[in-house]
């Protein structure tokens, strides 16, 4: 029984799918995903870093169901569902002044799993796990020269991400301190140049940091 990424497909969702899964399989996906714990109906509180310290590994989906996000855009191939530290790993090989976007953090999932895609879904979380631990850190007094530098990544087009800590006022001051241009676009903080800012090499290839 095809068991799709539950962190992608909410609870309630499930409920609706009583035909394609049982009850039992529903529940063992939300433990394997970090939902449920084994002994608890609902989920326990957990901080961005043991979010990003979870156990959770890549898995791929090989059968993406019909109207899922990535289904489209597989056309029929194969999708990785990555993990909060291989997303998190990938952001720290950006250097200064380089930024990628989510699509790009996706394209180099794919590459390094050899599939058609990377859950669009469960990497912008991953991505958004990976930044609000990293602010975990710099309260526990981790320099920012340490820290995964989650703010070198955007959205498509370029444009700064409302959802990160801070929003897009602090991921602006974080890219002009490192000579990275933020400027209004379409009524929406952007970097015009980030096609140019893109790593010259495959950063799924480069050992970790």
């Amino acid at each position: 029984m095809l068991v799709f990424c539950s962190i992608v497909i909410q609870k309630e969702q499930y409920r609706n799918k009583d035909a394609l899964f049982s009850k039992s399989s529903i529940r063992a996906s939300w433990i394997r995903a970090g939902l449920e714990s084994q002994g608890d109906a609902m989920p326990k509180k957990k901080s961005p870093i043991d979010h990003l310290n979870s156990p959770r590994q890549p898995h791929i989906v090989h059968l993406i169901p019909p109207g899922a996000p990535g289904h489209a855009e597989a056309k029929g191939g194969a999708m990785v569902v990555s993990s909060p530290a291989e997303v998190d790993a990938l952001i720290r090989q950006l250097e200064p002044g380089e930024v990628l976007t989510l699509d790009d953090l996706r394209a180099a999932l794919a590459r390094r799993h050899n599939v058609a895609v990377a859950c669009p879904v469960s990497t912008a979380i991953f991505a958004n796990m990976s930044a609000r631990a990293a602010e975990e850190r710099r309260q526990h007094g981790v320099s920012q020269a340490e820290l995964t530098p989650w703010w070198r990544v955007l959205r498509k087009g370029g444009f700064l991400n409302p959802k990160l800590p801070g929003g897009v006022e602090r991921q602006a001051v974080l890219l002009r301190n490192e000579g990275v241009t933020v400027s209004p676009l379409r009524k929406q903080l952007a970097v015009y140049d980030y096609e140019a800012r893109r790593p010259d090499r495959k950063i799924e290839e480069a050992s970790p940091r």
